[in-house]
């Protein structure tokens, strides 16, 4: 819809895809908030596709980078754009999309492994099968971003999870 009323009314518009985003005050339903609660509790925690996930985990500071980096970065339009051979990404009209992720899928093995650590917990694991519609690995790729706007997130999982650990305890008081 965006890319239509750029195309027909010359609007600049710029799409922005974050790949899953974890840290503090995030949504309490996703994993790094159901899994501490849930090791914290003694409880067992779902590991789906028995554990065989990669996801670009991207910890929220480096998303805030990457939307603040693009705000001043006005969807122009491609002249190299060509319906022979179209990228997704661009277009004729004044309309751009940039991945905003880590660039570097972690397995949900190393994830869990990362939190266990933090926590200094280990979790009980219910070894599941891939849920309906999941799709087994995500991936940014962020080489528009590092080329338009000079950035490309870093914080690594083992960064971001022990930031994440030390607000959960202090918010949760555990």
């Amino acid at each position: 819809m965006a890319h239509t009323y750029s195309h027909l009314f010359n609007l600049p518009t710029t799409g922005l895809r974050f790949f899953t985003v974890y840290g503090p005050w995030g949504r309490p339903d996703m994993t790094p908030y159901v899994f501490a609660r849930k090791i914290f509790a003694g409880e067992a925690i779902n590991v789906f596709n028995y554990g065989d996930h990669k996801r670009d985990f991207t910890y929220i500071d480096d998303i805030v980078e990457g939307v603040i980096r693009t705000l001043d970065h006005v969807a122009t339009p491609d002249p190299k754009w060509n319906g022979e051979h179209p990228d997704p990404g661009t277009s004729k009209a004044p309309w751009k999309v940039y991945n905003i992720g880590n660039n570097n899928p972690c397995s949900l093995m190393h994830y869990i492994e990362v939190l266990e650590d933090c926590l200094g917990m280990k979790a009980e694991k219910n070894m599941l099968p891939l849920q309906p519609g999941d799709v087994p690995y995500t991936y940014a790729d962020t080489d528009d971003l590092m080329n338009d706007v000079g950035y490309k997130p870093t914080t690594t999982v083992e960064e971001g999870m022990a930031k994440f650990v030390e607000w959960y305890r202090d918010y949760y008081k555990v």
